[in-house]
């Protein structure tokens, strides 16, 4: 079943996230995303307060970067918000900008080792499981939550590179793709994570894969797109972004999910003039015309 969200970007300040997040409640849409964007916005505080503002729309984390942060103060917080709101909470964890790493002194000299580690930790310790490893980032002495979550939950993981990937195949429950990524992109993706799936042994298991869609409607909507598509260096490229209407947006939604996407996420620009509208155009125009 394909599943529609939107984002609320960190380029809004945090008290507009009140209404964006009732109203995707109150508008019906599948998925409300946030994220942990240095130095805007924590990830798990405004997951925390979307969560308790509102119902039954399913708030993502997209992501965590885990050179930031403590793997046993991560799994604390997600088995929380698991256990607060069970079944609504979706949390993923990356490397995050390499750069803002190297502001706050924790950039790692191998962020695909950290990223390996800190999965293998948290996913034990969501699991109940009392860890002790002594990897090269992750070290943690007979540690084990209090408070699991009652029932299973997935932790996913964000790439780019194909190494990444591929880790996110072998080593998360499913796997998030930035709004730089084609239907081509997604379709070689899909095939990384499968390799590391099968280097696993976890081809039975499965697999989500999360894709953000950049998104612009309305008066401006081209210019829009085309200025942010520019700032992030991938304004040539095709298959990247979608300006328009609702069919417009949902054919490009449709291009991601027969290249493999399980959930597709509209972005908005970052100048986007009506957060809230945005959030009722995908649930209200977008969504019926995407088949689930």
């Amino acid at each position: 079943m394909t599943t529609l969200g939107a984002v609320f970007r960190p380029q809004l300040a945090p008290e507009r996230l009140r209404s964006v997040a009732r109203l995707a409640d109150e508008s019906g849409l599948e998925e409300l995303w946030l994220w942990e964007d240095c130095f805007r916005e924590g990830g798990i505080s405004t997951a925390a307060a979307a969560l308790a503002w509102t119902e039954r729309v399913r708030v993502g984390v997209g992501l965590l970067p885990v050179p930031l942060r403590n793997v046993a103060v991560t799994g604390m917080e997600a088995a929380g918000l698991y256990r607060m709101f069970p079944g609504r909470p979706i949390l993923a964890v990356g490397h995050g900008v390499q750069d803002w790493m190297g502001q706050v002194g924790a950039r790692a000299e191998s962020p695909l080792t950290l990223l390996r580690e800190h999965l293998a930790a948290l996913r034990a310790l969501l699991r109940g499981e009392r860890v002790t490893t002594e990897g090269r980032y992750v070290r943690l002495d007979d540690v084990a939550l209090d408070w699991p979550p009652q029932e299973p939950v997935e932790v996913l993981a964000g790439g780019t590179g194909p190494r990444t990937v591929r880790l996110t195949g072998e080593a998360a429950d499913g796997t998030v793709l930035t709004a730089n990524t084609s239907p081509e992109g997604v379709r070689q993706a899909r095939r990384l994570v499968e390799e590391g799936r099968a280097a696993a042994g976890r081809t039975a298991e499965a697999h989500r894969t999360v894709v953000y869609l950049l998104a612009a409607t309305g008066p401006g909507a081209a210019e829009r797109l085309r200025a942010e598509l520019v700032a992030e260096g991938v304004g040539g490229e095709p298959g990247i972004g979608v300006a328009g209407d609702a069919e417009a947006v949902a054919k490009a939604v449709q291009r991601l999910v027969e290249a493999g996407a399980d959930s597709v996420v509209l972005q908005p620009t970052g100048d986007e003039p009506d957060p809230e509208g945005f959030v009722r155009f995908v649930a209200e125009e977008v969504r019926p015309l995407v088949p689930s």
